[in-house]
């Protein structure tokens, strides 16, 4: 793009100004980005299962699965991959939240995790290896309601 030369074509108009479609796809989020919140909501999701609190952990795996799906739009050749992992890895990880079942989640958990340290390493990002930290997060009540 030329600096200083709007781009042509369509522009969406914003309170702040209108943007060309060329200026809106660069400022989506990155897959560095979207699998940084990923990391996060998976960490919480653990640590709320761990606690005992089902639902919170059944809202952070939902928010893993469509935190995906969100990358699957920006970076359309991980869609495969990631429609197989909601598929094969997140459901199970869902169905035991939903079942409070404890030694479940565990497994479905580590075989998560395991499969998405698998896909850096397809990716060619294999120094990339997301593991648990030990500690849980301490901005949210992750206890039994």
């Amino acid at each position: 793009m030329n600096e200083g030369i709007p781009p042509e074509g369509p522009r969406a108009r914003t309170p702040h100004g209108d943007l060309s479609l060329e200026e809106i796809a660069e400022s989506l989020p990155g897959t560095a980005d979207l699998m940084a919140l990923i990391g996060t909501a998976w960490w919480k999701c653990a640590h709320a299962a761990r606690g005992g609190n089902w639902e919170l952990a059944g809202y952070f795996a939902r928010r893993v699965r469509a935190t995906g799906r969100r990358l699957a739009v920006v970076r359309p050749k991980y869609g495969a991959d990631i429609a197989r992992f909601e598929e094969e890895r997140i459901a199970p990880v869902l169905a035991a939240t939903q079942e409070q079942d404890a030694d479940a989640f565990e497994t479905a958990f580590a075989a998560a995790t395991d499969e998405a340290n698998a896909f850096h390493a397809k990716w060619g990002k294999s120094y990339i290896r997301w593991t648990l930290p030990s500690e849980p997060p301490r901005d949210l009540d992750l206890g039994p309601r």
